[in-house]
């Protein structure tokens, strides 16, 4: 039953099908085959609502929404503004404020693909015209997008949270230490690749300049203060830190900078809305298929093939790691997330690994996965965006690369990378 499940899908996959279809098609086969034809069909149905049940994934359109409103109005452009006349004049300053905006823009997105478009459509042609070549700009800026899977708010951690069970809130926190990890990593990859490649730093920003980008800046710098403080505090849920995201981004964008109307609205709604739907099939039909493939048991059955039980915790850890970041390499990372993490969780809980270390690794690894050739997400992202040819996006990804993966091997090895500011905020 497992060939057939799976053999399906690939092949459906194969033929162009979008996610969704072999996902739903994987389930309906498995429904078949345990029960001896369609007459459990109307539970198949009861699991795909199930699926998009959880209140928390109220979270996802919200700061879709919230990111969209951002990324056609002020918000963005402000933000990186401000990265930019404190470091700009720096050796490589100009890929380092990139990086830097791609951090702070994940801090009020959860999204990579909002993040490649919301920074890096003003900041490459700086760049270009400062000396940078166009690979590395593109490699930066999709792989610097990781950074926003990470920095609350992650619609990649809520998905997890909701099918493994974990706390959306806990995971939250534990992605800060990591996503700065990375920034600092990436600045300094930047500053040795300005210093090899000789190129120009930009004129130094007067004082006064900075505090007009503050000041122009503190508006948007309000939406970290209300998702991480507000849940910090036990002010808000992740859900109604989403709520009041939305609320805050129309806010600034209808009110404070007038920067959208009703047509704009509109437009922004409905591509949250065409999005959400896709999202929450996904969810949906990922919830059906997680059903079929635990009443077949065939999590166990592969994890007893490839040997994980006798692994101990690091040998588990390291097994998750690869098979998330070689599947994000050719599926979308919730696709990813929903058939996975339901075939690895006995383990993480037989081997008693910590949840939070675990969704903050395969966040981690999801994003490493969709900025990865040859199919990574974000690869296509960028060139949609910029109208560059394939192998031109690809061409400077690999020390980029090369620098998450050394993250992730980091917190497999030193959990408190990811665990630190959780222990705090939670008192744990």
């Amino acid at each position: 039953m497992t060939w057939a499940i799976f053999g399906t899908m690939i092949v459906l996959l194969l033929l162009g099908f979008p996610m969704m279809i072999p996902l739903v098609a994987g389930s309906l086969i498995g429904f078949v085959m345990l029960f001896g034809g369609l007459s459990q069909v109307d539970t198949m149905v009861q699991q795909i609502l199930g699926g998009i049940r959880p209140a928390s994934l109220i979270a996802v359109p919200m700061f879709i929404f919230a990111a969209d409103i951002m990324t056609r109005g002020q918000s963005a452009t402000r933000l990186i503004d401000l990265v930019m006349v404190f470091v700009g004049h720096l050796k490589g300053g100009l890929a380092i404020a990139a990086a830097g905006a791609c951090t702070m823009f994940g801090a009020v997105s959860g999204s990579t693909q909002a993040t490649v478009v919301a920074v890096g459509g003003p900041l490459r042609p700086r760049m270009l015209k400062a000396g940078y070549s166009d690979s590395f700009i593109l490699a930066l800026i999709v792989n610097a997008s990781d950074i926003a899977f990470l920095i609350p708010p992650s619609i990649g951690m809520i998905i997890y949270g909701v099918v493994s069970g974990t706390s959306i809130s806990e995971l939250f926190i534990a992605g800060i230490g990591p996503g700065l990890l990375i920034l600092v990593l990436f600045s300094i990859y930047s500053y040795i690749y300005a210093v090899r490649n000789n190129v120009p730093a930009l004129p130094k920003a007067s004082w006064v300049e900075r505090r007009r980008a503050v000041k122009r800046a503190l508006w948007p710098l309000g939406f970290p203060v209300i998702i991480i403080g507000g849940i910090y505090c036990g002010i808000f849920s992740p859900t109604e830190a989403a709520a009041a995201c939305v609320l805050y981004a129309l806010f600034l964008e209808v009110a404070v900078f007038r920067e959208m109307g009703l047509k704009q609205l509109y437009a922004t709604s409905k591509s949250t809305g065409l999005i959400t739907a896709v999202v929450f099939i996904l969810v949906g039909a990922g919830a059906a298929f997680s059903y079929v493939i635990s009443f077949a048991q065939i999590p166990q059955d592969i994890m007893a093939g490839i040997g994980i039980d006798g692994m101990g915790q690091y040998g588990v850890l390291f097994t998750i790691s690869i098979a998330f970041f070689i599947g994000c390499m050719f599926v979308d990372p919730i696709v990813v997330i929903l058939i996975l993490v339901p075939i690895f969780a006995p383990v993480v809980s037989s081997a008693g690994l910590d949840p939070v270390l675990v969704g903050t690794i395969i966040t981690l690894q999801v994003a490493i996965g969709s900025a990865t050739p040859p199919f990574g997400c974000d690869i296509f992202t960028a060139i949609a965006v910029f109208k560059r040819p394939y192998w031109e996006v690809i061409r400077g990804t690999p020390p980029f690369i090369f620098i998450l993966l050394s993250v992730a091997v980091l917190m497999i090895f030193f959990p408190q990378i990811a665990l630190f500011l959780r222990d705090i905020a939670f008192q744990k």
